[in-house]
């Protein structure tokens, strides 16, 4: 009988552990830190153009005119980069590709499902963004972003079911841009105020699945808008004389800028997770 007993009670306890164990294997409240990889990727026809400052007075969008007069990029433009001179020629794709990087947060589970937490992170991506401007000489004009180093500071807000954790997720982003200027005009002279970054923001959502205590798997997406900064080139005398489309209003040449002040872009990732 006192064996019984004793059985009785060790399984009973049993019992009221095994739910406890399994509770605790779901709550997704603590610290991880993982890795994330995928592809970045931009949205097409964004229809940027270059615009110029004439005067020199910090004001763009003034018209570059010939000696003529008439509008010394009638040919227009292209929000991609110039295979020639010409818009004949056509203009080359943006480049999108593989992103990779580091992420570590926490999360905090109230209640029965609800999960809130924290999450920063780190993408390496080298996607690039270009326009081109087409003038009558005939000579083309191609302004170059390339997104380096992305960075966001999120906050992100979810239900979970078990093992699976739906979410959304939103904050801060900050990106470093690396900035470049070609042309076949060979008469003018071109300086540029090099590299830049700035902060925007970042949204998504994404699942989460546990396959332990302690890792989790999860596919998300985010879109991601950083300010470009004031990129600026400036097309001065060289050798070209004081009739030249650049220098008529002001012998110091004209200021190049893009119509488009922010990089933006949508990553999707494969990301993996050590909780503790």
């Amino acid at each position: 009988m006192r064996k019984l007993t004793s059985a009785a009670v060790l399984a009973g306890a049993a019992l009221l552990a095994t739910p406890a164990l399994a509770q605790d294997n779901d709550d997704w409240t603590g610290f991880y830190v993982g890795g994330q990889l995928g592809y970045g990727f931009q949205s097409g026809g964004n229809n940027e153009t270059i615009l110029f400052d004439t005067n020199l007075d910090g004001t763009f969008g003034d018209t570059v005119n010939t000696a003529a007069p008439a509008n010394a990029f009638s040919p227009g433009f292209c929000s991609e980069a110039a295979n020639g001179p010409t818009p004949a020629d056509g203009c080359d794709g943006d480049r999108d590709g593989f992103e990779g990087g580091v992420h570590a947060g926490f999360d905090f589970q109230a209640g029965e499902g609800f999960v809130i937490g924290a999450v920063v992170d780190y993408n390496r991506t080298r996607q690039r963004d270009s326009v081109s401007a087409f003038s009558t000489t005939p000579a083309r004009y191609t302004m170059t972003r390339q997104l380096r180093d992305l960075f966001t500071m999120r906050l992100r807000a979810g239900v979970a079911s078990g093992r699976t954790l739906f979410y959304g997720t939103g904050g801060l982003a900050y990106g470093k841009i690396r900035n470049s200027f070609t042309t076949s005009n060979g008469a003018n002279s071109f300086t540029d105020n090099g590299n830049e970054g700035g902060w925007g923001y970042t949204f998504g959502g994404g699942v989460e699945h546990r396959l332990s205590s302690n890792f989790s798997i999860g596919l998300q997406y985010l879109y991601r808008s950083v300010d470009a900064g004031d990129y600026r080139v400036r097309a001065g005398p060289g050798t070209a004389g004081p009739t030249n489309p650049f220098l008529i209003v002001n012998p110091n040449g004209t200021d190049f800028a893009r119509s488009r002040d922010n990089f933006n872009s949508h990553g999707v990732h494969l990301t993996g997770s050590f909780r503790f």
